[in-house]
């Protein structure tokens, strides 16, 4: 079934059986049947026309920092788009940036062109296009702020374009949640600024990160969306859950808003300490949280 993607993508940047935990900042996840890196768009269409014909199922994803994938990984084809298409055009306060780069490559590159408006970024390890489907903020910003427009491909080869009132841009959500378009590049603006005082604020930011988040640790960023009134990590802490673990998983002692893999865990591990913290929440709070970090794979 795959042997003919070798006539249309390199060999080298095709993996069978590629374990989906050297993929993800969780550490975490068995094989994908074959990962794909395209360089550019046009391997990215002949992909989705390969596995339309084909009837092959399509993952796509960029550096897998809000990713659980299951212990028995993801059927079908995934296409890893992070760090294969990372071009930048800055003009002037416009930036046109491919989907693939890393949010914080991006907000140091704006930066030393003395742009303000991304420095909220600073340490969030995911890619532009991911931070676009979960609309990624930190520090009363985010990027609904700053998106123009962004252009996606669907799973018909069509070029689409989003403008920033057409994307569904909310609290940690847009409308390519719950589409199978591949974002493919994304155009922002940002504002003219003094660059040392941006870096300024870039170092503040990255210094709280290192402070409060068990950054040393592989996770998947903060587990849960934040219910209205309510912190998540503050909320778990009084649970009596920091520190507890079921298997590899644990809940943070340094941020109870945080699951960690705290050597060797499985996804199962994590999906049963996710459910023990959504138990007692209800229980003890009458909330009912909702992931904030996607699970994927076959269950």
């Amino acid at each position: 079934m795959y042997s003919k993607l070798k006539n249309l993508i390199p060999q080298e940047r095709i993996k069978e059986n590629e374990p989906m935990k050297k993929h993800t900042t969780f550490k975490i996840g068995g094989p994908a049947d074959v990962m794909v890196l395209p360089e550019n768009v046009d391997e990215i269409k002949t992909i989705i026309k390969y596995s339309n014909e084909n009837k092959i199922p399509l993952f796509i994803f960029g550096f897998g920092s809000n990713l659980l994938v299951t212990d028995k990984g993801i059927r079908g084809i995934v296409l890893k788009i992070g760090n294969n298409l990372k071009k930048i055009d800055i003009n002037e306060t416009q930036i046109i940036a491919e989907a693939g780069i890393r949010l914080t490559e991006l907000s140091k590159k704006v930066a030393a062109n003395s742009l303000s408006g991304l420095e909220f970024a600073e340490g969030i390890p995911g890619s532009l296009g991911g931070a676009v489907v979960m609309n990624a903020g930190a520090y009363d910003s985010e990027m609904k702020n700053i998106l123009v427009e962004v252009e996606t491909i669907d799973l018909n080869g069509n070029t689409k374009k989003f403008t920033n009132k057409q994307m569904g841009l909310g609290y940690r959500k847009s409308v390519f949640q719950n589409s199978t378009d591949i974002i493919v590049k994304a155009q922002i603006k940002l504002n003219p600024g003094n660059k040392e005082e941006i870096l300024t604020k870039m170092r503040t930011f990255s210094k709280q990160r290192r402070e409060k988040q068990p950054i040393e640790w592989p996770s998947a960023g903060s587990v849960f969306k934040r219910p209205e009134g309510l912190y998540v990590g503050p909320m778990v802490e009084k649970m009596g859950l920091k520190g507890f673990t079921i298997g590899g998983a644990q809940v943070s002692e340094k941020h109870a808003g945080f699951i960690i893999n705290s050597g060797n865990a499985t996804a199962n591990d994590v999906l049963a300490l996710i459910e023990h913290i959504k138990k007692r929440a209800v229980t003890e709070y009458n909330v009912s949280l909702q992931p904030e970090i996607k699970i994927v794979g076959e269950k």
